[in-house]
């Protein structure tokens, strides 16, 4: 036996002196801070085990002493949400929202709870922007079809249109070509007529549109076709158009009548969040001023 270092030739690596079948293996030692830190590593690995659940045990798995679960750190930051807001909710309760709109805080603390449970609640309809789509009002204008005021966007929230509510806006478009109410020639030369009211040319038949609208339309449209916010009828002239103001379309609201339904949210949400929801469709873009007050937001004076 002895203890001299073969080197291989081909190499100039020192061999570990075994050999198989004329092979031999070199002596190629992993770099002194590649062990170091795997060392490190395993006793890391052994504190983690002790200080954090780990090992799967019958029944779940191992503690550890700190504990430590995702769902222990939800819960203590839901806590922790919980105590910021009560924070305003006892002063938020009991404030009017005149009061809101007039206190900074309160009132960013209004548009943060709002947006949230607008995108919970609204968004699905309304869009994540409140942009609206065909059937669904855009929130961002101030074309509003039963008002726009603090007051009347509280009601509509909480009580909803054509809902189940007893105190829901309610009011019907007539099927004026589905009930017979009106013949097809009729109904041409109307919506012909509508269409002019928002800047359209006016066409043959004209008068003849003008003279059904004044007999089938403006009970609730009004004779100039601006509509009327008690029967949540559509302003005319405007050419903001709910389901479409192309010919076709329009044919198809007079045929067929219109009437979307909105939920009543009072029966879902509570007095506080319906509150949020008013004061942040409100600051939209669309608000108005409640009679003799100014609509002006505290964050836009």
């Amino acid at each position: 036996m002895h203890n001299k270092k073969e080197i291989d030739h081909a190499t100039g690596v020192e061999t570990t002196g075994h050999e198989w079948d004329g092979l031999k293996e070199l002596n190629n030692p992993l770099p002194r801070w590649w062990v170091w830190v795997f060392i490190v590593c395993c006793v890391w690995a052994v504190c983690y085990w002790v200080v954090f659940p780990s090992w799967p045990i019958p029944g779940g798995a191992t503690k550890g002493i700190e504990g430590y679960t995702q769902a222990k750190e939800l819960a203590e930051s839901q806590q922790q949400i919980t105590a910021r807001q009560e924070a305003y909710m006892a002063e938020f309760k009991n404030a009017s929202l005149q009061d809101i709109m007039k206190n900074q805080k309160l009132y960013e603390f209004a548009i943060a709870g709002g947006g949230s449970a607008f995108r919970q609640n609204c968004a699905v309809c309304h869009g994540t922007g409140a942009e609206g789509g065909p059937g669904f009002p855009n929130l961002n204008d101030d074309d509003w079809l039963w008002g726009g005021t603090l007051a009347d966007i509280q009601q509509t929230i909480t009580h909803g249109i054509r809902s189940n509510d007893p105190d829901a806006r309610v009011s019907q478009m007539p099927a004026f070509g589905k009930d017979g109410l009106l013949q097809k020639e009729e109904i041409e030369a109307v919506v012909g007529y509508v269409m002019t009211l928002s800047g359209g040319p006016h066409e043959a038949d004209y008068a003849k549109g003008k003279d059904v609208f004044e007999a089938n339309c403006t009970a609730c449209h009004g004779p100039d076709g601006k509509g009327m916010r008690d029967m949540g009828s559509a302003n005319l002239t405007d050419k903001i158009w709910l389901y479409g103001g192309d010919r076709q379309t329009i044919y198809q609201t007079v045929y067929n009548g219109r009437g979307g339904v909105m939920p009543a949210w009072g029966e879902r949400l509570d007095p506080e969040t319906i509150k949020e929801l008013t004061i942040y469709v409100h600051q939209l873009g669309g608000g108005e001023a409640d009679a003799g007050q100014a609509a002006d937001a505290p964050a836009a004076q």
